[in-house]
């Protein structure tokens, strides 16, 4: 899967190989070179739609996002100081601290209104919560494999937590088209595969 033409800095190149070697890692299952494709697309989607934001930023914050992944609870912060500690040779300090502040936004997805980039990120990488059933049922089962050092039990009750975050949003999407296209195919998703879990 080719990701270097969304990549925003062509003097960067050994950095994108770093960062791609990362979402290649063999312990990945969902968070991996496809799930970054994945998100970008959906960011070009946006701004199709007519999202207005900085596309420098978010998409370097898509490509930093989920580039340090082990299950562990601090993986946002951790791609986050990734991203300020390599870009700073190739960007400004505000526009560093901008990507790392989307990066860390991506543990939460609970964007201010006034948030462009962070709106236009979050729904990207929420966007696969409204994928067709046979897709949305893959990342359910990848999602898995990558906590397979937990029980079935453990795994249960823990995913189910997450949905009912989910679920309990008066929307899982910020944007207006988002909103729109994805909201409805997102929430059946989630309700479908709770009903999995809790029977």
């Amino acid at each position: 899967m080719e990701l270097p033409q969304h990549w925003p800095l062509p003097e960067a190149t050994e950095l994108l190989g770093e960062i791609l070697a990362a979402y290649d890692e063999p312990t990945r299952r969902y968070h991996d070179r496809r799930h970054l494709a994945e998100v970008l697309d959906r960011i070009e989607e946006l701004r199709e739609e007519g999202e207005r934001f900085d596309p420098l930023t978010v998409t370097l914050a898509a490509f930093f996002h989920d580039s340090v992944y082990d299950g562990e609870r601090d993986a946002e912060e951790r791609s986050a100081t990734w991203a300020e500690d390599a870009l700073g040779a190739y960007l400004g300090a505000d526009a560093v601290a901008e990507v790392a502040r989307l990066v860390r936004l991506t543990e939460t997805h609970d964007p201010a209104p006034d948030d462009h980039g962070g709106r236009v990120l979050s729904d990207a990488d929420l966007a696969i919560l409204a994928a067709p059933a046979e897709r949305y049922a893959e990342y359910a089962a990848t999602v898995r494999e990558e906590y397979q050092h937990l029980s079935d039990e453990e795994f249960r009750a823990g995913r189910a937590q997450v949905l009912e975050r989910l679920l309990e949003k008066e929307s899982l999407y910020s944007t207006p088209f988002a909103r729109i296209s994805w909201e409805a195919a997102a929430r059946a998703n989630l309700a479908g595969e709770m009903e999995t879990l809790t029977t």
